[in-house]
């Protein structure tokens, strides 16, 4: 399971717990959970992991979350004094589409708990951060647990920033410590006005995936 905590802070203010087991007590079903809380500490918001990591590669691995998790069936946008917050869990980061819709929905930021493995580690999860952050032009964070040599999964570590220029602004190795950046949000204005992605796209051509969601007041966004 993920157990570890993500912390936003801007001066007093802390938003995110970690990615932990939840177990649904109305269907029995158990998902992975990240929760979102106000500076008094009552829980505003959560999110589902919605996107289950099943993989079967022929003579070598096969891994399915499916057998024991369910998926999450909503998208979670977080408003806060700072601007809106978007969040996925390790997997969902890989799905471009969830941080194109928070974006268009007007987040600055997404964040992302997660526990890449040592194959994966090295050829993603640096990659995967700032494809997101420069194609939507908003700030990303991931957070993973530290790397326990005595553990039976090993995790790639190196906690990361991105900035929406898509550049490293804060990281890590695999060893336990802390991550702290400083997140602008005249910045995301900024790239975006110099690089007008927004007035350009073509939805006369493609569509545009935000459209077909609806943002609701305790931080779900749901298909219409």
């Amino acid at each position: 399971s993920n157990c570890y905590f993500i912390l936003i802070r801007n001066y007093d203010v802390k938003y995110y717990g970690g990615s932990i087991p939840e177990k649904e007590e109305t269907s029995g079903k158990i998902y992975n959970t990240l929760t979102a809380y106000d500076p008094t500490g009552k829980m505003i918001a959560k999110h589902r992991k919605v996107h289950l990591f099943d993989i079967d590669v022929p003579g070598k691995i096969k891994f399915k979350e499916s057998d024991t998790l369910s998926e999450g069936d909503w998208l979670t946008h977080i408003d806060t004094k700072y601007g809106k917050l978007g969040v996925g869990i390790c997997y969902d980061m890989r799905f471009p589409e969830m941080a194109t819709i928070a974006a268009r929905k007007g987040c600055l930021a997404m964040i992302y708990p997660g526990a890449f493995n040592l194959t994966t580690g090295p050829l993603h999860w640096e990659l995967l951060q700032r494809a997101r952050a420069v194609d939507n032009q908003m700030y990303v964070a991931a957070c993973s647990p530290a790397r326990d040599l005595n553990a039976n999964y090993l995790a790639w570590g190196h906690s990361t920033v991105v900035n929406p220029k898509g550049a490293v602004i804060a990281t890590t190795e695999e060893s336990e410590t802390i991550v702290y950046a400083d997140i602008d949000p005249e910045q995301v204005k900024e790239v975006r006005t110099n690089i007008p992605l927004y007035d350009q796209r073509r939805f006369d051509i493609y569509d545009d995936v935000s459209v077909s969601i609806k943002e609701h007041e305790d931080g779900t966004a749901t298909k219409k």
